[in-house]
């Protein structure tokens, strides 16, 4: 494998403004990621808070005992355990063979920014990764996209209407799922290591029968080497944990919203679109309840909780109760879920995508009304994954890798398509249809005095003419690409390894397409390169 690091716009400006520490949007957040001395002032700032060490490990631990580990994975839980360690942590979805590759790329970054700083600070640090099982969006995470001769397949594992359901309390039918995995795996073709990756699934398919349990699974499989925690947030024995500061969350929602309102006031003033939605009503807090994940407002009026979408409405009194006797069924939304990981982890470090960038920096003013600040918010890798067959095709085409993956490549195919097409027979076709229409324009005069009725068919008569031009112009167009199949095959098969659907690779292909080339030591060659987190975009060439 070869890195290359290139210069690569983030997909919001927010994030680029931020990753280059530029005014305002440096000022939105706590601290300034490019000093050098950064992490050590993080460290002493999480020394002097205090958190449930011994509880917090050993839910982790318990949660982690139905999954594979490994003596690194036991590692990781006593360094938990020590007072003097902190967490590099960072979480997604948990979609589908681990979802889209950013996925991996989040895993990567978390567990070799942990790695970095361990060397540098000379204490224990540890990488942990957030499921957001408590997540209802299930339409997010059902699908899976393969490539075809005419782009990006999506393929969903149909027959689920779970939309409100948690995530991590959505069944599949396991027989169905092997179904969808072994016509995801008919997609990506059968190759060297096919049989290895399709029993690796399998067992997991047939061992649990959640998604988040799927997800796992997975993540657990690839990285039990390298000391990686893993924790679901709808984990029960996790809501215990978390009761005391539900608590506080409840008792303090209506501040919380203001401080986030107030910021949110500050990000447009500077011309920011705003990445999340919050009104003035907004508790910031779903109860669970009939399997259905309900968002709670506050009606600071009557100083009730309720839904606009149901009849439940609570008093602050209830509410404590029921967070009491069932802490399950409450869980965070976008704003809360960030103060949550905060009170819970020793945080040196969130690793973060350009979305989430945005979103944390809208929530400064949050943070300092429960005293305490945001955490060093890291963009996590970007990471490009370059075959050589692509690369060959890139540089016989005389392409730039930089600018595929930044800009596409529709402009550079259109150029080679018109540099092949014949210009002079387009030209004749163009002037003979001008010519139609203006001479036409003769005989709907002469039409019009003679019968007025008549005058819609010489219309129709014209744009038949003209669609008969349209048609042969087409079908010289097709022979042209059918003689030129290979080189304009080759500017397609780079569109859809590098710029997918006008996207980058790794909000569309899927790990398991390596993987079933290249085997589980394709994870093991990734985490032996050396990352720098500098903001740059990687080229990995293999």
């Amino acid at each position: 494998m070869e890195l290359e690091s290139v210069n690569i716009p983030a997909t919001n400006d927010f994030a680029s403004l931020y990753i280059k520490q530029k005014e305002p949007v440096k000022g939105f957040f706590h601290y300034d990621i490019t000093e050098n001395a950064v992490f050590e002032k993080r460290y002493k700032d999480v020394m002097n808070a205090k958190y449930k060490r011994q509880e917090l490990a050993s839910c982790i631990e318990t949660y982690m005992k139905r999954f594979p580990h490994s003596e690194k994975t036991e590692e990781s839980i006593s360094k938990l355990r020590d007072a003097s360690s902190t967490v590099v942590i960072g979480g997604q979805q948990a979609g589908l063979l681990m979802g889209p590759l950013f996925t991996i790329h989040k895993i990567i970054s978390i567990i070799k920014l942990a790695e970095q700083q361990e060397n540098l600070l000379g204490k224990p640090v540890v990488p942990v990764f957030w499921i957001a099982g408590e997540d209802h969006d299930f339409l997010e995470i059902n699908h899976l996209y393969t490539e075809s001769n005419d782009g990006m397949k999506k393929t969903s594992f149909s027959g689920m209407n779970e939309e409100k359901r948690m995530v991590s309390d959505i069944h599949y039918d396991q027989n169905q799922m092997l179904e969808w995995v072994n016509l995801i795996f008919e997609q990506f073709g059968e190759r060297k290591h096919t049989n290895e990756m399709i029993t690796l699934i399998h067992e997991a398919v047939q061992s649990y029968d959640t998604f988040t349990d799927f997800f796992t699974y997975l993540v657990t499989y690839l990285f039990k080497d390298y000391g990686l925690l893993v924790i679901d947030s709808a984990d029960k024995q996790l809501r215990q944990l978390e009761k005391p500061y539900f608590s506080r969350l409840i008792e303090n929602n209506t501040e919380i919203t203001s401080a986030v309102l107030s910021q949110q006031d500050i990000i447009e003033n500077n011309g920011f679109n705003l990445a999340m939605e919050v009104e003035s009503s907004s508790a910031n807090l779903f109860y669970y309840i009939n399997n259905e994940r309900i968002l709670l407002e506050f009606d600071r009026t009557r100083q009730l909780f309720l839904s606009k979408k149901t009849d439940l409405v609570f008093t602050k009194e209830e509410l404590f109760d029921l967070l009491e006797q069932y802490p399950e069924r409450f869980s965070n939304n976008v704003v809360t879920r960030p103060m949550m990981q905060e009170w819970l982890f020793p945080t040196l470090a969130f690793i973060a995508g350009p979305g989430e960038i945005a979103y944390w920096g809208e929530l400064k003013q949050a943070f300092e009304l429960v005293n305490s600040k945001m955490p060093p918010i890291i963009p996590r890798l970007n990471i490009s994954f370059v075959e050589s067959a692509i690369e060959r095709d890139v540089e016989e085409l005389n392409l730039s890798l930089q600018n595929v993956i930044e800009n596409g490549i529709s402009n550079e195919r259109e150029a080679f398509i018109q540099s092949v097409s014949d210009q002079e027979l387009t030209g004749i076709t163009e002037k003979v249809k001008d010519f139609l229409v203006a001479e036409y324009s003769g005989i709907y005069e002469r039409v019009n005095t003679i019968d007025a009725s008549l005058l819609p068919l010489a219309e129709k008569n014209l744009a038949f003419h003209l669609k008969q031009f349209d048609f042969l112009q087409n079908k010289v167009d097709i022979s042209i690409r059918s003689q030129h199949k290979t080189i304009i095959n080759k500017y397609d098969r780079i569109e859809r390894h590098l710029s997918p659907e006008k996207s980058f690779q790794e909000r569309i292909w899927n790990i398991f397409y390596y993987l079933n080339i290249r085997g589980e030591m394709f994870i093991h060659h990734l985490m032996d390169l050396e990352f720098e987190f500098d903001g740059k975009h990687k080229i990995i060439k293999i």
